[in-house]
């Protein structure tokens, strides 16, 4: 626990003007965010005496060992690149909402030639008209379900709308009405665009105009005696009405607003939003906080709608939000709403009427959702801290293991080799931590070989970064018999100069490394654009206090080997073996085996599971990959697109092999050095074993048009049952 006074700057550093500050950890990782109207005013509340603090302040501050800050011109620009820093560096003390899973929208791509109607999650994308968001996918599916009896748009995938154009056939919808079937030309293009246009219109409350127009062809059916088609319009009349049901009237003059509610406690605070488009409700969203500071419900209502537009431009921030209190100062929150929405946003507490009895509604919502969080979090909470106890007392560990990676190695018969890490902190999953690597040091099946190799290069990495963060000054260890740390790794470079003012010492920041060549030592992030640069946890920088491997005395001995090697003694190893869900130390003969009905060996299951889970995702996923390996992938500067187009001319790779090279030139995209290039690999490569139907014996000859058969090797073609009849001997 580090001591405030340890790192405090003097008061004439600090300056007196607008900015944002970070805290730091002893590993450089940000911790905290935050800005001030004054930063020299805002700064020095954290350095007073620890007991004067709330107690979440204070577990911040001790685990802190520098701070940092940049001076900005206005509270608008803190406000924006607090919030910007919030969202890169993830920061562990900062205000997170538990419940930060992506709500789901109702989209209609107008974007496209035949516009889709779906369900959607995620960021919005250009030229997609969304609505909602909605608390669950169902309620979305229901009012489409209604509304596609009136507008009968299309609702497929790209495949399955394809599929019918190539063969001339729609789909179910197609033939019950619900799809004006536009890939079977049923409808233009044109009509089918104003077909979803109309929908949109539908969605977005002008509900009115049709359902006039339908009564009126009702009507005049009837007089025509027609009365089938009168009968027909009266249900379309009737599953329009029952889905505006669903999204009752609640304010008038068709108000586009935001209602949020804060409920709270001296731990935690549940925020509840309430999404009212045209006069109705057609969202509802939640999240739950924890308080890691002092802070009042107008800071938290700031924080709530942070999240809420962060990443949202124009009509996606509503004319109107309410609020329950207003945060202090109001005026940089409100102008930097009217900045993403692009037109002015009233931010206000609503007094009277109609809004503050919603208000009322929405406030309720929150409360109830609080006493359900804690409900749930009080035996969540009691569980991993005994799971995280038992196992400390069971593998004799100073304290409770808080961060734990466990590895497992993944095969198919010796082939495809991989591992994955996966980590968990406080006793829950980081999937953002997760990594996955290939066993390069050698080829065939050898786990425990494999596990070394990975551990290996899991924990040179982690002494790779602490060199370069200046953690580490003794410099690259090589003593007899451990591997020295990879050349060239990346030091800190001198700050360069920044648009914005950077703070003065006695903690300048580092300026982001040069990107290294591709390490070998390095595991595969989940995202390619993870980033390993100063403050973001997002490689090999941050320790475990515990090991586990999937695996018995081999593989624990063999990770142990590995960090002895490396020289390094301050994390524990253990290992647990799935037949008798034993759990192995380094060094000993005999298991620890903890009670069946123990949280520790539970949590220790959900981890190894996890490994196994996440190794075998990948195993699978590579040999997928294998199986479809093309002779065309050997190509260098042929991307995807043209691959498809020489496919495409051609009709099958048998076909291409044996054109000319002028013959290949005529594929639009290819010139001549590329035609000879694709010539010599087809010439290279031998051709695919012919397909065999294992029902009958049959050899299936390669059909005009159709894809050749991909082969493991020579003389031994894939056939759809081999994945699956030998997917029991996966590890």
């Amino acid at each position: 626990m580090a001591d405030p006074s340890s790192y405090r700057p003097s008061p004439g550093q600090i300056p007196d003007s607008p900015g944002v500050y970070r805290f730091r950890d002893e590993h450089r990782r940000v911790i905290y965010v935050g800005k001030a109207k004054s930063l020299r005013q805002r700064l020095a509340n954290y350095f007073q005496d620890l007991a004067n603090l709330h107690p979440r302040t204070r577990s911040m501050v001790t685990t802190a060992a520098s701070v940092e800050w940049t001076v900005v011109s206005t509270e608008v620009e803190a406000l924006q690149l607090e919030y910007s820093w919030i969202k890169e560096y993830d920061p562990r003390f900062n205000v997170k909402y538990r419940d930060d899973k992506s709500y789901p929208y109702l989209a209609v791509t107008m974007n496209e030639e035949f516009p889709r109607v779906q369900v959607m999650r995620g960021h919005k994308k250009k030229g997609v008209r969304y609505f909602g968001p909605y608390a669950h996918a169902w309620a979305i599916r229901d009012t489409v379900d209604l509304l596609l009896r009136v507008f009968p748009v299309r609702t497929c995938s790209a495949g399955v709308f394809k599929n019918a154009a190539r063969t001339g056939r729609p789909c179910l919808l197609g033939y019950i009405g619900k799809c004006s079937a536009p890939c079977v030309g049923r409808i233009s293009p044109d009509d089918h665009w104003d077909l979803a246009d109309e929908f949109c219109d539908f969605m977005a409350g002008r509900t009115g105009t049709y359902l006039r127009r339908l009564e009126k062809q009702m009507a005049e059916a009837a007089e025509e005696m027609e009365y089938e088609r009168a009968a027909r319009l009266r249900d379309d009349i009737e599953a329009l009405k029952k889905a505006m049901e669903k999204n009752a009237v609640v304010l008038a003059d068709a108000t586009d607003a935001d209602l949020i509610a804060v409920a709270e406690d001296e731990l935690e605070a549940a925020v509840q939003i309430f999404h009212v488009r045209g006069g109705r409700v057609r969202g509802q969203r939640g999240w739950v906080t924890d308080k890691v500071e002092e802070i009042t419900t107008g800071a938290l209502v700031e924080h709530a709608l942070q999240q809420l537009y962060g990443e949202e431009t124009g009509d996606a921030v509503p004319k109107e939000v309410l609020v329950p209190a207003l945060p202090d100062p109001v005026e940089p929150v409100q102008q930097w709403l009217t900045d993403r929405r692009g037109s002015g946003v009233s931010l206000r507490i609503p007094q009277r009427g109609d809004k503050k009895a919603l208000m009322e509604t929405v406030q309720r919502n929150a409360q109830q959702a609080l006493v359900l969080h804690k409900t749930k979090r009080a035996s969540d909470l009691t569980t991993r801290s005994r799971a995280l106890e038992e196992i400390a007392e069971a593998l004799g560990l100073d304290s409770a293991p808080l961060r734990v990676e466990c590895y497992d190695i993944s095969h198919l018969q010796g082939d495809d080799v991989v591992a994955s890490m996966v980590v968990f902190e406080d006793g829950l999953a980081r999937k953002s931590e997760y990594r996955r690597f290939q066993i390069k040091g050698f080829a065939g099946q050898d786990d425990v070989r494999s596990m070394h190799e990975v551990i290996t290069r899991r924990f040179r990495r982690y002494l790779a970064e602490k060199e370069r963060t200046g953690e580490w000054t003794d410099g690259p260890r090589s003593p007899e018999g451990q591997p020295p740390l990879p050349d060239g790794a990346p030091q800190a470079a001198p700050a360069p100069q920044a648009a914005l003012a950077p703070n003065l010492p006695p903690t300048p920041a580092l300026a982001p490394a040069p990107a290294p060549d591709p390490d070998p030592d390095a595991g595969l992030p989940l995202d390619s654009s993870l980033k390993d640069e100063d403050g973001r946890p997002k490689r090999f920088a941050y320790p475990p206090q515990l090991v586990v491997v999937d695996g018995g005395q081999p593989q624990v001995a063999a990770a142990q080997r590995a960090l002895d090697e490396l020289g390094i003694d301050d994390i524990a190893v253990c290992g647990l073996a799935k037949r008798l869900e034993e759990v192995w130390l380094p060094g000993e003969d005999d298991p620890v085996v903890l009670p069946r009905t123990s949280e520790g060996l539970y949590l220790l299951q959900r981890v190894r599971d996890e490994a196994h889970r996440f190794a075998i995702t990948y195993q699978r996923a590579k040999r997928a990959k294998r199986f479809r390996a093309s002779p065309l992938d050997d190509v260098p500067g042929l991307g995807e697109t043209r691959k498809q187009a020489l496919i495409k001319h051609f009709g099958s790779l048998k076909k291409l092999r044996a054109a000319t090279v002028d013959e290949i030139r005529e594929v639009p995209g290819i010139g001549r050095k590329t035609a000879e290039t694709v010539a010599a690999a087809l010439a290279q490569a031998a051709p695919a074993a012919p397909a065999v139907n294992t029902a009958t014996g049959e050899i299936m000859e390669d059909d005009e048009g159709a894809p050749e058969t991909t082969a493991d090797a020579p003389g031994e073609p894939v056939t759809t049952g081999a994945p699956d009849e030998r997917r029991g001997q996966e590890t």
